[in-house]
């Protein structure tokens, strides 16, 4: 097909046709991220004071208050909402194979590994719709819902519009036939040797359409499924990732054009994905399909961000390490399988070793375990085994790690009252706002309010106050918290090296003396 006739020609129908209605702020240009204005976090509900708290006159808010606990912090791993490492289950060239092993098999014993607390998958649309108005899918999702619920592990997923690794399209059939296709050319620096690579036109009336019933047919399984915990944003060219690296230009009419269709597909999955955090590749804006301004509505709308690398981009660098603290990261990097020709010794540190510290570096809520177009348990834990302490070490920091650092007792107006100093001893913010419930089992007691998005930051303590009832007795009540995120709420356990309870919250008692 001749792409300037085409363009000349598909872009007026589809614009004709009316999509791309939403209207297009224009290319967003690179800026600074820290202090960035982009609005305001999540919304609190029942927002705790947060301080300052004097002690004395003339303001004396907490008067007579007094440490009365502390917490210290925990060695272990601990697996809430938002955070872990994060065991890739299916790539873009397809699950695992091993010779002699069934797919069921190798699937679980990816799932198994102690070292990773959630996994992740990819796929084509078409793995999971083959034919109009119904999902089909496919054996490797289905197969890791099921290790999802036997190891109690949420899932991150990403469905692949286009997919440069794999012979054919990434679309079903159906959509492939009646979409018009783009010729990019042949290239050995990315994906299937020697495949002619081809992009759709995806402001054409049947792509959108299709896509449009795909996502809402996938949304209704989904959207607040107990086992999602992430779905990554639908975007442009190879594997999602918002380009079509190396090859120059993209097959819209112009800019304008690339940017709404975006913005509408990025819109419709927002609405219907209501429950779930979205998560947008960093990936600057090479092919000029409107990137930038899906990074901006990802972040006003308070979902996450994601990248595919920790070595390429400094704009990446920059958008990952300054993001408003409520904001969730992803680090997608593949790590070696163990062997000595793929280790990249240099200096005493493997290359994944030094991938490992720089995610950290960026303040990560997770980090892929990967061997990238070789999935297998087997290789993960072969590098794991030589190389534990990057590993292990990230494992005990990533994401957010809150707990009750101090807790001060007062009596004011005839109400106690407790002041928490909360403190993050992990390497990233809280993506949601964090709730805090003081109770008794019987019910009597049971005082909950929020901090601020966000909060408490990792090196800094935020402190927050309850107002109990009056005449409560605070030694015996527990505390507990819970991360809010579009909506939804999960339990979070406290990451003290004091021992909390079943649940995960925490009974208060005095333990300075």
């Amino acid at each position: 097909m001749d792409r300037r006739n085409f363009i000349k020609t598909g872009g007026a129908v589809a614009l004709a046709a009316g999509l791309g209605s939403t209207t297009a702020k224009g290319f967003v240009p690179d800026h600074v991220w820290d202090k960035y204005d982009f609005g305001s976090g999540p919304a609190v509900k029942n927002r705790l004071n947060q301080g300052p708290f004097p002690t004395y006159p003339p303001e004396q808010v907490v008067p007579g208050s007094d440490v009365v606990m502390m917490t210290t912090p925990s060695k272990q791993v601990v697996p809430n909402f938002g955070m872990g490492l994060i065991t890739y289950m299916c790539d873009e060239v397809g699950p695992p194979k091993k010779e002699g092993e069934s797919l069921a098999q190798s699937l679980e014993n990816l799932a198994k590994m102690t070292i990773g607390s959630k996994m992740y998958i990819r796929l084509d649309w078409k793995d999971l719709q083959k034919n109009p108005g119904k999902l089909e899918l496919c054996e490797h999702w289905r197969l890791v819902l099921e290790m999802a619920q036997k190891y109690n592990k949420r899932i991150g997923f990403r469905v692949q519009l286009q997919n440069p690794e794999i012979p054919g399209h990434a679309v079903p059939d159906f959509v492939a036939d009646k979409v018009p296709f783009v010729k990019l050319g042949t290239t050995d620096q990315i994906g299937l040797r020697g495949k002619v690579q081809y992009i759709p036109r995806y402001d054409h009336p049947a792509f959108m359409s299709a896509l449009q019933e795909f996502d809402a047919m996938l949304a209704d399984m989904y959207n607040g499924h107990p086992l999602i915990e992430y779905m990554d944003t639908y975007m442009y060219g190879f594997w999602g990732e918002g380009h079509t690296w190396p090859f120059d230009g993209n097959p819209f009419p112009d800019y304008i054009t690339a940017e709404q269709t975006f913005t509408e597909i990025f819109e419709m999955q927002l609405q219907n994905w209501s429950k779930v955090p979205l998560t947008t590749n960093t990936q600057p804006d090479y092919s000029r399909v409107g990137n930038s301004e899906l990074l901006d509505r990802t972040i006003r709308s308070h979902n996450w961000l994601r990248t595919d690398t920790i070595y390429i981009e400094n704009t990446q660098i920059e958008a990952l390490s300054n993001r408003p603290p409520w904001i969730g990261a992803t680090i997608e990097c593949g790590i070696s399988d163990g062997a000595s020709e793929t280790s990249g010794m240099r200096d005493g540190i493997t290359r994944s070793d030094g991938i490992i510290y720089h995610a950290r570096d960026v303040g990560a809520n997770y980090f892929s375990l990967w061997n990238w177009h070789r999935i297998l348990a087997d290789r993960i834990l072969n590098y794991y085994r030589q190389f534990p302490g990057a590993i292990d070490e990230l494992d005990r920091c990533i994401g957010y790690r809150v707990r009750p650092s101090w807790i001060w007792h007062f009596e004011k107006d005839e109400h106690p009252g407790l002041v928490l100093g909360l403190v993050n001893d992990g390497i990233a913010g809280v993506p949601g706002v964090l709730y805090i419930t003081v109770f008794s089992d019987d019910g009597k007691v049971n005082v909950c309010g929020g901090l601020d998005s966000g909060y408490p930051l990792p090196g800094k303590v935020r402190q927050a106050q309850v107002i109990l009832p009056k005449g409560t007795e605070w030694k015996g009540l527990k505390v507990k918290a819970e991360i809010e995120v579009k909506g939804v709420r999960y339990p979070v356990r406290w990451a003290c090296h004091q021992q909390t309870n079943p649940d995960g919250s925490l009974t208060l008692q005095p333990n300075l003396r």
